[in-house]
């Protein structure tokens, strides 16, 4: 007969002091925490410089966001949609705002109001804040996609976007859950797994769709987009499953760790910059 797994001891504190750390989590030591600190803010200076440089460079490209009411038409006695723009998105300060969220957070996390509770988190190998941060980035990422493949309207798009959310937000439920268990809980992340693919196969209707239906297929770097973005976040999700296995260098908090940062880095300067070449370099 199988035993449960038991969840390791934990250190009870009084109300008012620091979150629980649970027995036998790896001691981070102050030069440890002090490089991931200096290294926050690394990150926090290449987003902010690429925020920046995306503003000062951008053309005014833009997309527009479309709604699509009802209206009784009396001719015909029924009810027909009315398209119009709602408003004309600027692409280049779209794409420094996702570049600049991730900067603000990786800012909050170096500041002294919040370092305390990053170095608690990071002994138990988690972090609130990286969630919270995806879950607008990101999302704001995949809309953004989504437009470049010809989905415009409003109510999609915030479909896309809450369905993204929801994806990431999953992840912090698996993080949330998951601490200092033996043998983790996967529901969480594969409760994920699900609502992220939702906004890549919509995406992927419309893109190629358009290349078999068309005579004037999307240009070559909305696919390319497509593709690199869909391996970023898929790694995102193998990072995880490296880190609750505990496969070589995850068995330490602190690599997962680097490794959110450096794919998060990676993914948005892949994205801000193939738009760039590929729709907001001025004329």
């Amino acid at each position: 007969m199988s035993k449960t797994p038991q969840r390791p001891a934990t250190v009870r504190r009084g109300a008012g002091d620091a979150p629980e750390v649970p027995q036998g989590s790896p001691n981070l030591t102050q030069t440890t925490m002090s490089r991931l600190r200096r290294f926050n803010l690394y990150m926090a200076l290449l987003h902010t410089g690429q925020a920046l440089l995306m503003i000062w460079l951008s053309s005014g490209f833009a997309l527009p966001v479309t709604t699509s009411f009802l209206y009784f038409d009396q001719a015909s006695r029924s009810l027909r949609p009315r398209p119009e723009t709602l408003y004309d998105l600027r692409i280049g300060p779209a794409v420094a705002a996702f570049l600049l969220i991730s900067a603000l957070a990786h800012l909050a996390l170096a500041s002294p109001l919040l370092y305390p509770r990053y170095s608690q988190w990071a002994a138990k190998g988690v972090n609130p804040v990286r969630w919270v941060e995806y879950s607008l980035s990101s999302s704001l990422m995949i809309a953004l996609i989504a437009m470049l493949v010809g989905i415009y309207d409003l109510a999609a798009l915030i479909a896309i976007f809450g369905v993204n959310a929801c994806m990431i937000l999953f992840g912090w439920a698996m993080e949330h859950y998951n601490q200092g268990d033996a043998r983790p809980d996967w529901l969480a992340y594969w409760f994920g797994v699900f609502a992220g693919a939702v906004p890549w196969i919509a995406i992927g209707i419309y893109l190629f769709g358009a290349g078999v239906a068309s005579a004037s297929p999307p240009p070559a770097f909305v696919y390319a987009i497509y593709g690199s973005l869909f391996v970023f976040f898929n790694v995102f999700a193998l990072n995880m499953v490296l880190q609750y296995r505990g496969t070589g260098p995850w068995r330490r908090p602190m690599f997962s760790e680097r490794v959110y940062m450096i794919l998060s880095l990676a993914a948005k300067s892949a994205l801000a910059w193939q738009v760039f070449a590929g729709t907001l370099r001025p004329m």
